[in-house]
């Protein structure tokens, strides 16, 4: 069969995008488009060796035609380039968060309908060996029912970018909670099967990057840390955490635990990165029991491949527009949440 002819929107975090595609046989990376010429051409060209560059993705989707876009630009980008990639007739890959906010998701969705092509966000934290394989367990029914979760990413001082988009609301959207917190929400979700949000409570913080900011003389409009309390439809909850700057010990931590009527799981990084050891706690005949996930583990692909290979095969992909909705259905009522001092429902 012929190859999917694929396009990529930004070679910042694209750079990921790019090798992704190329690690399946039946993806053929034929073009990007990145505002920075030095960029294009170092990243694009040189390292890379894309073949067709553009400096805008206007000119690349005018030019080329492709099959999958790829978009990996500032937050603020997301609803447009998508909305004009489906109009090109394009399958489209985004990375999250899938748009600024619930209403511009919501235009993407109705877009990719339209236009009968598929819309998948990269919540790339699903596609891991060890993920996989959580999954897996959890759909036997190790847990058994879950009934609360928690999930957090802090940093002690990791603000991305201090000065750039990533803290300025008008083209992020938001801080940590939209940056971080939107990773660790999807992973605890997907492992709990997506349950349907009834109402949330959270609130913001900003203690430590605005006196940084007014130090530096540098732009920053949004929280450096948020937490929230999501309660869901089947009964269940989760308590949610992400910060780019509290005063903690450790310079990053990533925890996810989930509590099941016959198991809990807890999933955590090690020595401060990005590395990740998994461990479920049961009972058998009336004694405990931990078990430890070990490597190798049943393989996984990258969200680029998964997408590729669901389009060639026809077979559903995961990480749907649907999800990246709920997820920004939730960010936005725990915004709003925070601002308004009470908790906010989801219709």
């Amino acid at each position: 069969m012929n190859k999917l002819r694929v396009g990529v929107i930004g070679l910042g975090m694209g750079v990921a995008h790019v090798n992704g595609f190329r690690s399946h046989e039946c993806a053929d990376l034929v073009a990007a488009a990145d505002t920075d010429p030095k960029r294009l051409e170092e990243r694009g060209g040189r390292d890379l060796k894309i073949p067709g560059l553009y400096l805008s993705a206007e000119e690349m989707l005018a030019k080329e035609n492709l099959d999958i876009v790829s978009i990996a630009t500032p937050n603020k980008l997301h609803k447009p380039l998508a909305i004009m990639a489906f109009k090109k007739g394009c399958h489209v890959l985004c990375e999250k968060p899938m748009a600024m906010n619930a209403a511009e998701a919501r235009e993407m969705l109705a877009a990719s309908k339209k236009a009968k092509k598929r819309l998948m966000i990269n919540f790339s934290f699903r596609f891991t060996e060890q993920s996989f394989a959580m999954k897996q367990e959890i759909d036997k029914g190790i847990l058994g029912e879950i009934y609360y979760a928690r999930t957090q990413w802090l940093r002690r001082r990791g603000m991305p970018g201090f000065g750039g988009w990533f803290g300025q609301k008008a083209l992020s959207g938001g801080g940590p909670l939209i940056d971080l917190g939107v990773h660790r929400l999807d992973l605890a979700l997907w492992l709990m099967g997506y349950p349907k949000p009834e109402w949330v409570m959270g609130n913001t913080y900003n203690h430590i990057a605005s006196e940084r900011a007014k130090a530096e003389k540098k732009a920053f409009d949004v929280e450096d840390m948020a937490v929230g309390f999501i309660k869901f439809k089947n009964g269940a909850s989760l308590t949610l955490e992400a910060s780019w700057a509290g005063n903690i010990k450790d310079r990053e931590y990533m925890h996810t635990q989930l509590l099941g009527s016959k198991a809990g799981l807890h999933q955590y990084n090690l020595n401060e990165g990005y590395s990740f050891e998994c461990e479920f706690y049961l009972e058998k005949s009336g004694a405990q029991y931990d078990m430890k996930l070990h490597p190798p583990v049943p393989q996984a692909k990258n969200a680029m491949f998964h997408f590729v290979d669901s389009i060639v095969s026809g077979k559903p992909h995961t990480a749907t527009g649907e999800e990246g909705l709920i997820i920004m259905e939730i960010l936005d009522s725990l915004y709003k949440s925070a601002e308004e001092g009470c908790p906010v429902k989801i219709k």
